[in-house]
C-alpha cells in the first residue's frame, strides 16, 4: 500500500527565492524582540477581557488630556496599540504559513517511514535469496535495537545497584 500524502520538490531556484523572502522578513521585522522565559512569566498578559478594557481605558484618556500626566506613557501606549493592530494579522498568516510547514513536515515524514517500512518487510520475505540477509539484519538493529532480556525481580542476596 503506497501512501503519497504530499508531493513537493524544492529546487535550487525555489530553494533561493524563499531563502530571499525569509531573509527580507527578518530584516523587516527586525525590531521584534525575544523575551527570556522568566520576564515573559512576569508581564501582564492581554487577553480577549483585557484587551477591551485597554482599548476603552485609552479611548477615555486620550479624550480627556487634562487628568493624564507626561509621566504615565499613553503616547507609548497608543504606539503600542497601533503596532499590536498591524502586527496581528501578518503573525496570524505566518502562524498558518508555519502550520502548514510543520504538517507538510510531518507528512513528508510520514510518507518516507511507510514507504520504508513497506520496504523493510520485502527485505525480510525475499532478502535471503538476493544476498541480503546481512543487510536486512544491519538495518533491524539500526532500527529496533535488541537489548537483551530484562530481569524483572533482583536476585535474592543481590544488592541493587
Amino acid at each position: 500500500m503506497n501512501q503519497n500524502l504530499v508531493s513537493i520538490v524544492f529546487d535550487a531556484a525555489r530553494l533561493t527565492a524563499i531563502d530571499a523572502a525569509l531573509a527580507s522578513l527578518e530584516a523587516e521585522l527586525e525590531d521584534l524582540v525575544a523575551l527570556p522565559v522568566d520576564q515573559r512569566r512576569d508581564l501582564f498578559k492581554m487577553g480577549d477581557k483585557s484587551e477591551v478594557f485597554c482599548r476603552s481605558t485609552l479611548t477615555v484618556l486620550s479624550q480627556n488630556p487634562k487628568i493624564v500626566n507626561e509621566g504615565l506613557g499613553l503616547p507609548e501606549a497608543l504606539a503600542d496599540m497601533a503596532a499590536l493592530d498591524a502586527l496581528r494579522p501578518r503573525l496570524a498568516r505566518l502562524r498558518l504559513l508555519l502550520d502548514r510547514g510543520t504538517d507538510t513536515e510531518t507528512a513528508l515524514g510520514a510518507d518516507i517511514f511507510a514507504t520504508v517500512l513497506e520496504g523493510y518487510g520485502l527485505l525480510r520475505v525475499s532478502g535471503k535469496s538476493h544476498g541480503l540477509e546481512r543487510e536486512f539484519r544491519a538495518l533491524g538493529r539500526s532500527r529496533f535495537p535488541y537489548k537483551g532480556r530484562k530481569n524483572d525481580s533482583p536476585e535474592e542476596g543481590a544488592e541493587p545497584a
